[in-house]
């Protein structure tokens, strides 16, 4: 990662790495994510252009919804990247608070815990439905994590419990 020059050439953006690698829930095939805030949209794509262009399999695009952000994706030696730049500051971005109680999470549960989710992600789950699986969480898995995100540790040591449940 460092060897790429990414997250300088990215500094402006406040850039953050989430997802599986900093987790340590890695699996072949999975990607660094990379979480920016980007109030301006075109600046952000053109630092992208500036910076990572010159990747393989560099593609970039903007949303349609919400504040539009832009995605870039790409590999370096092989690896996977994904950027993610909206205008919301990434501690407010929905990546940002996955990854946030997924580290709270695997903090809690200990080596038991990391275990399941990691045997969920091999099984081919991405991280937020692996999370889901392992805690018995039912719904969209996704908002389900982002609920966790606004619970404390003793409510998120609660949904643990075998039979847990949030807002138990």
């Amino acid at each position: 990662m460092a060897a790429s020059g990414i997250l300088p050439g990215l500094a402006r953006f406040d850039p953050h790495v989430a997802g599986t690698f900093p987790l340590g829930l890695a699996v072949p095939g999975s990607d660094i994510d990379v979480l920016c805030h980007a109030p301006d949209p075109d600046l952000f794509a053109a630092a992208l252009w500036a910076e990572c262009g010159r990747f393989e399999h560099f593609a970039m695009w903007q949303w349609r919804k919400a504040d539009r952000p832009v995605v870039a994706t790409f590999s370096v030696e092989g690896l996977a990247f994904e950027i993610f730049g909206q205008a919301r500051p990434v501690a407010g971005q929905h990546g940002w608070r996955h990854f946030t109680v997924e580290q709270r999470l695997l903090g809690l549960g200990g080596t038991a815990f990391r275990d399941a989710v990691l045997a969920a992600r091999r099984a081919g789950a991405k991280t937020e439905p692996a999370f889901a699986q392992v805690l018995g969480l039912e719904g969209d898995p996704y908002r389900a994590m982002l609920d966790l995100a606004e619970m404390d540790d003793a409510g998120l040591l609660e949904v643990m419990k075998p039979g847990g449940s949030p807002g138990a």
